[in-house]
């Protein structure tokens, strides 16, 4: 009699079970640390444009104006001799979303000027992964 050296349709439905049960039960947690990831990387990204900008303001004597934003740390403003920069080693980077962070001046929290990312949803306010980063 010959015998096939194969595995049953149950032994492959088995196993199929249970890297579907190891599936369900993984890639909750890991998308959930992948969230966190990234609004740990805004926030880092927030304080690094947030001390290039301090040191424009020790530069320049002032923060850059809502019409210049963020590009003055890249580029230097026009008639502006006491430009010393670029403040960044690289240009001012997009948020972990790809969108571009709001640079406000005036603020409108109190601070001497807004800096935040929309966060997941890509909309003002929002809770938890689709909440706002703002600095300071």
């Amino acid at each position: 009699m010959y015998r096939s050296k194969g595995f049953t349709l149950l032994e492959l439905l088995v196993v199929m079970v249970i890297i579907g049960l190891l599936v369900g039960y993984v890639a909750p947690r890991y998308f959930s640390q992948l969230g966190k990831s990234e609004i740990k990387a805004a926030r880092a990204q927030i304080s690094a444009i947030e001390k290039a900008l301090d040191i424009y303001r020790l530069d320049m004597g002032y923060y850059p104006s809502q019409e210049v934003n963020l590009s003055a740390l890249d580029v230097a403003p026009e008639n502006e001799p006491k430009w010393l920069g670029p403040y960044l080693e690289k240009a001012v980077p997009l948020d972990p979303w790809g969108q571009a962070y709001v640079y406000r001046i005036p603020s409108e929290q109190g601070n001497e000027y807004d800096l935040f990312s929309y966060g997941k949803d890509r909309k003002l306010g929002g809770t938890a992964e689709n909440a706002d980063i703002y600095n300071r």
